[in-house]
């Protein structure tokens, strides 16, 4: 395994670990306005699930278009920014709908809606951009998917663990979504930068 693919692995997985993360934080955030029933839950996973799938469509779509490791980062880029705004914006949403909405299940509904259903679909956007990026060999495609999606739903079960035993119980949640945002941030540049040194190299031996 190259190290680009082995970065594009590491993504991914990372990408996985903050989804699942974000979905478990994600009933903490609703729970002082709607409660912590199962119909909330069912609102948060309703609209997870259903971004994602469209984050899968989208990514998939996307990576059909000169795919690069650099649309690659600025999709993590982009991600982490439109996970800013469920720390800014979570209150106030909330309590409009909470004031507006009487029913507990389509309020939780509408609130999983505005804080997280963009986020979530660009985050979504991350594995079929991954596996594009990483076939090279058609014959092998299936094989890469299925190793891909390993690392990443490996990624999911860690997030969800270590966010729910250990995370919640030492920070903020708010401070957690910080952290999830500058990860997710960090890791977009890092991949913009191994680009860019790509190509330069690339640049110099043809030069030379």
């Amino acid at each position: 395994m190259n190290k680009i693919n082995a970065l594009i692995y590491f993504l991914a997985f990372s990408s996985g670990f903050c989804i699942m993360g974000i979905e478990l934080l994600g009933g903490r955030i609703l729970a002082p306005y709607f409660g912590s029933s199962v119909h909330i839950w069912g609102s948060i996973i309703t609209v997870f699930m259903l971004s994602l799938s469209i984050g899968y469509l989208l990514g998939g779509k996307l990576s059909t278009r000169n795919p690069s490791l650099t649309k690659y980062g600025l999709i993590f880029f982009v991600a982490s920014i439109m996970v800013v705004p469920i720390v800014l914006f979570s209150e106030p949403i909330m309590t409009f709908i909470f004031t507006h909405v009487e029913d507990s299940r389509y309020g939780s509904l509408l609130a999983s809606t505005a804080l997280f259903f963009i986020p979530t679909t660009i985050l979504g956007m991350i594995s079929p951009y991954s596996v594009r990026l990483l076939v090279t060999d058609h014959e092998k495609s299936g094989q890469v998917a299925g190793g891909l999606y390993f690392v990443s739903t490996l990624g999911s079960a860690l997030g969800t663990i270590i966010t729910s035993f250990y995370m919640v119980l030492a920070f903020d949640v708010n401070d957690i979504i910080k952290t999830f945002a500058a990860v997710l941030g960090a890791l977009g540049l890092l991949a913009i930068a191994v680009s860019q040194i790509k190509t330069k190299e690339r640049t110099v031996c043809l030069e030379s």
